[in-house]
């Protein structure tokens, strides 16, 4: 059942969770960047930055629709750059700004909804 749920996945879908994984890592390493001023950190960045767009491309190639691609790549790189900046970064967050944070991406979230 589980092998049939994966086969049932769309191609594009993985690619697209390719291009938020390496979004997400080029946005550590320009995070990295930021704090140390090292230009290896920056230069780690924007090859990760090309690396999650040729995902990006080749997830339009096999099929994925710009408008939903682009929410759901909204949607998935907005909760874990959130996730990364209160966990790795300790980024301070008040309760507005949490709750805000929670309906930005509600927000983005019901743009998908056809």
């Amino acid at each position: 059942m589980l092998q049939q749920f994966f086969v049932s996945i769309p191609k594009w879908l993985y690619f697209l969770l390719i291009l938020v994984a390496f979004e997400l890592v080029a946005d550590i390493l320009a995070k990295q960047f930021a704090i140390s001023g090292k230009y290896t950190f920056a230069i780690l960045s924007i090859v990760g930055f090309i690396a999650a767009n040729t995902a990006w491309l080749i997830s339009l190639r096999t099929g994925a629709e710009l408008g939903k691609g682009a929410v759901l790549f909204s949607v998935l790189s907005a909760i874990g750059a959130v996730i990364v900046a209160i966990l790795i970064y300790h980024e301070k967050v008040s309760t507005y700004q949490f709750i805000g944070l929670i309906l930005g991406i509600a927000a983005i979230a019901f743009l998908s909804i056809e």
